[in-house]
C-alpha cells in the first residue's frame, strides 16, 4: 500500500495532555501524544511546525522522519521540540502497525515477554493516607508502588525532614511486606548533599530504586550520590536524548527513565534502552500521561530485553476532571491482572481512541500548569 500523509491536527484534552491525529489518504490514521506538562500550548505549536514537513510525505519512512524532525534544523533538542517529535512518532508508528497488520511491538522484533509489570502510584506527599492507599494498590493486585519521599524540602534538610522521609519508606515498606516492591521518587526537590544522607538511611528498606535524588542538570554530582549507598538510582523523565543519558549511565544509575513522550518516542527511547544495556541498567519509562503515551509505552516494552517495570495514570491525583480510560473506545485494553499487562495484539499502539471524545475535549480545553512552591523565607523551591 502507498500512503501519503494528508492531515495532522492536535487536541488539548483535559486534564493536561495533548493528542495528535495523523491521517492518511488511504484512511489509516494513526495518534500519538505530543505534550510538556504545563507547556502543552507550546508543543502543540511546535507540533504544527513539524507538520509542514510531514504532510505529503510517506509516513512508514519513520526513521528519516525521525532523523529530519530532530537533525534537520539548526536548532534542535530540549523539551518542546523532542516532545513534539514524541508524539509525532508514537503516531507513525502506530499508522505503521495498522498499514502492516502487526503491533508495533512485532515491528520492533517481537516480544521478549508475555506481560509487562505494572507499578502504581500512592502520593507520599501527605503521610497521613499512605497506608491506606498502598492497601488498596494491593487489593487490586499490584505488587509494586511509587511514593514520593517527602513534599516541599528545605534548602538543607533538617533533621526532622530526613526523619520523615525515612518513616515514610519504613512505613511503605510495613504495609507492603519484604515480597513487595515500593520506589522511592524524590523529584529533585533535594540537594546532592542531602541525597548522600538521606539514601543510606533507606537502604535498609530495600527500595526498587530511588529516581530523580538530584535535579538532571546537575550529571556531574550524580555518581557521588550513586556511590553513597547501595539504593539503585533511577532519573530520566526530563532527559531527552541517548545523549543526555550518557552521562548518567556513565555514573553508575540502574534504572532509565525516558517518557516516550519526550524524549524523541518509539525510536528515540528504543535507543536509550539499547545505550543502557551497556551499563547493565534497566528500562522503567515514566508516563503518568494519557492513554497513547501508556499504550506507546508498553509497546517498548513488550520488545525490550532490559525493560523493568511500567509506570501508568490511571486514578492519578493530577487527572481532575477527565482520567486516562475517558479518551479509549475499550478501556479493557488496559486492564490490569495480577498487576501485570496482557500482551496487546492489535494492530499499531494497540488502542482505539475514542475521537468522538477527543474532539469534544478539544472544545473544552485545558490550561495546566504545575505548582509553584516557595520555601518559609519566599524563595523558589523544587516542586
Amino acid at each position: 500500500m502507498t500512503v501519503k500523509i494528508v492531515r495532522i491536527e492536535t487536541f488539548l484534552v483535559p486534564p493536561r495532555w495533548l493528542f495528535c491525529r495523523v491521517e492518511t489518504d488511504e484512511g489509516v490514521v494513526g495518534w500519538g501524544e505530543p505534550v510538556v506538562e504545563g507547556r502543552a500550548e507550546a508543543v502543540r505549536a511546535a507540533v504544527h511546525v513539524l507538520a509542514e514537513y510531514l504532510v505529503g510525505q510517506d509516513p512508514l519512512r519513520i526513521e528519516d522522519h525521525w532523523q529530519v524532525m530532530a537533525n534537520g534544523g539548526f536548532y534542535r533538542g530540549g523539551p518542546v521540540l523532542s516532545s513534539a517529535l514524541a508524539g509525532l512518532d508514537q503516531a507513525l508508528w502506530d499508522i505503521a502497525g495498522k498499514v502492516y497488520g502487526a503491533p508495533v511491538h512485532a515491528l520492533l522484533g517481537g516480544p521478549v515477554r508475555d506481560r509487562v509489570r505494572m507499578y502504581a502510584w500512592v502520593g507520599g506527599d501527605e503521610p497521613a493516607e499512605l497506608a491506606e492507599s498502598i492497601t488498596e494498590r494491593i487489593e487490586a493486585g499490584f505488587t509494586a508502588v511509587k511514593m514520593n519521599a517527602a513534599g516541599r524540602m528545605a534548602v538543607l534538610a533538617t533533621a526532622a525532614d530526613v526523619a520523615a522521609v525515612v518513616d515514610r519508606v519504613a512505613l511503605a515498606r510495613q504495609v507492603l511486606g519484604p515480597a513487595r516492591d515500593v520506589a522511592v521518587d524524590f523529584h529533585g526537590r533535594v540537594s546532592a548533599a542531602d541525597a548522600r544522607r538521606i539514601l543510606p538511611l533507606i537502604a535498609e528498606y530495600h527500595p526498587m530504586f530511588a529516581e530523580e535524588p538530584i535535579l538532571p542538570d546537575r550529571p556531574h554530582l550524580l555518581r557521588d550520590v550513586v556511590t553513597a549507598s547501595s539504593v539503585p538510582v533511577a532519573t530520566g523523565e526530563r532527559l531527552y536524548s541517548r545523549w543526555d543519558f550518557r552521562p548518567a549511565l556513565e555514573a553508575g544509575i540502574a534504572v532509565v527513565q525516558p517518557d516516550l513522550s519526550h524524549a524523541g518516542g518509539i525510536s528515540e527511547t528504543r535507543r536509550i534502552a539499547a545505550l543502557a544495556e551497556v551499563w547493565d541498567a534497566k528500562l522503567a519509562p515514566h508516563c503518568p500521561l494519557g492513554p497513547i503515551a501508556l499504550a506507546a509505552s508498553l509497546q517498548v516494552a513488550f520488545a525490550t530485553p532490559n525493560f523493568l517495570i511500567q509506570e501508568h495514570s490511571i486514578g492519578i491525583h493530577y487527572n481532575e476532571g477527565a482520567d486516562l480510560l475517558d479518551y479509549v473506545a475499550d478501556p479493557g485494553v488496559f486492564q490490569f491482572v495480577d498487576g501485570h499487562a496482557a500482551r496487546p495484539e492489535a494492530p499499531g499502539l494497540g488502542v482505539e481512541i475514542d475521537e468522538a471524545a477527543v474532539r469534544r475535549a478539544d472544545e473544552i480545553g485545558h490550561a495546566w500548569r504545575n505548582p509553584v512552591w516557595r520555601h518559609d523565607d519566599g524563595g523558589l523551591a523544587e516542586w
